[in-house]
This record gives structure tokens, sequence and C-alpha cells, in this order.
């Protein structure tokens, strides 16, 4: 079982635990972390884009010139595709652009990315995290204490308006609960701090 350090909020030890090896110790499947973040993308997107065939765009409803005789090329609408002003071919039109993945897929690429940051030291395990009250300065100090990455995300066990309201004005600091998380999150931040009692609950959740 792979042990890692549980820190103060002032960054020194306090404790050290065990991580569950079928959670934080597993083969790690780049493959399946590759297709639920190319699904959670596809689903953000919002498929509003559109633009306006030859049959849509205004106006060219008479023939620009007869059809033989004049020595150019035959035309029927000056709202052709290769006229200026005219319809788009093959017009972008609103879609919906998600899918669905397995819950067993999601689950798997979840605990690749939790091994993943286990093994490359990027997981910070905290005892508590809490400020008297919100405070940006406080949150600061406390990534530096730490050590964090700037590109972080907290994990809590239980919501605590405190910590998410001093993490709101941090660029690239993001916070969410045991239920919250998400492959992708966890991909795109250098580390992840996490409090013991997250680190439990991710274990009773994803055992």
């Amino acid at each position: 079982m792979p042990k890692v350090k549980v820190l103060n909020m002032l960054g020194e030890q306090v404790d050290e635990i065990e991580l569950s090896e079928g959670i934080f110790d597993i083969e790690i499947n780049e493959h399946v972390v590759y297709e639920v973040v190319k699904n959670q993308l596809a689903n953000k997107r919002q498929g509003t884009q559109s633009a306006k065939t030859r049959d849509e765009v205004r106006g060219g409803g008479k023939k620009p010139w007869r059809q033989k005789g004049t020595g150019r090329a035959r035309q029927g609408s000056i709202r052709a595709p290769h006229f200026t002003g005219g319809g788009v071919t093959f017009a972008p039109k609103p879609r919906d652009y998600s899918y669905k993945v397995p819950k067993k897929v999601r689950r798997l690429a979840l605990k690749s990315v939790l091994t993943s940051k286990v093994q490359n030291g990027e997981i910070i395990v905290i005892d508590n995290i809490d400020f008297d009250a919100p405070k940006t300065k406080e949150m600061v100090k406390f990534l530096s204490n730490i050590s964090a990455d700037r590109k972080a995300l907290i994990v809590m066990d239980e919501k605590k308006e405190s910590v998410i309201k001093s993490a709101n004005n941090i660029p690239n600091l993001g916070t969410a609960l045991v239920n919250t998380i998400n492959v992708y999150d966890l991909m795109n931040c250098n580390s992840l701090i996490i409090t013991k009692e997250a680190v439990k609950k991710v274990e009773e959740v994803y055992a």
C-alpha cells in the first residue's frame, strides 16, 4: 500500500496514512483516461454554432443572366456558395455533442488518474482545511505553506464556504467535493490537495 504524509495547514507533518491499493495503486490505463476526458469535453460543448445554406440566404431568387449566349458560365443564383454573400456549403447547424460513457469506464479512468497523482508526488493530504473567514490572502499563504502549485484542486469531504470563497479569486485554483470530482479536473491540476476525511470517503465511494 502506498503511504503519504498528512500535513496541517502550516505545512508540518502530523501523521501518515496508507492509501487503498484498489484506488491509488492500480495499473494505469491511459486510453480509458483519454476516452473519458474526450467525453467530458464533448459534453461541455454548447453546439450552438450555425451558418446559412444557399436556401436560407436572403435574395438570389432571380437567375443572374440568361443561360446561353453571354460567354459566361451558366448560373442559377447569386446566392450559390461560390458567390460573395452566398450560402455556406455543408453549413454547421446546432447539434448536441454529448454522449455517454459506461460507469465502469469512468471509474477506471478516475482511479488511473488518482494513481498517477500518487506516483508523481502530486497529491497532498491535509488533516483539515478551514478558515475563520473567507480571505484570499490566507489561501495564498496556505498554498505556500504546503508547497502546492497554484494550478491546484482542493477536494473536501464536506462543503466549506470559507474555503470555497477564499479560493474563488485565485486563477487556476478549484474546489470540489468527493462526489463531484472528475477525471478532467484531476488531469488539469498540478497539485491535488485533499483532506484526510475526503481520502476515506473516496475509498468508500470508489472501492
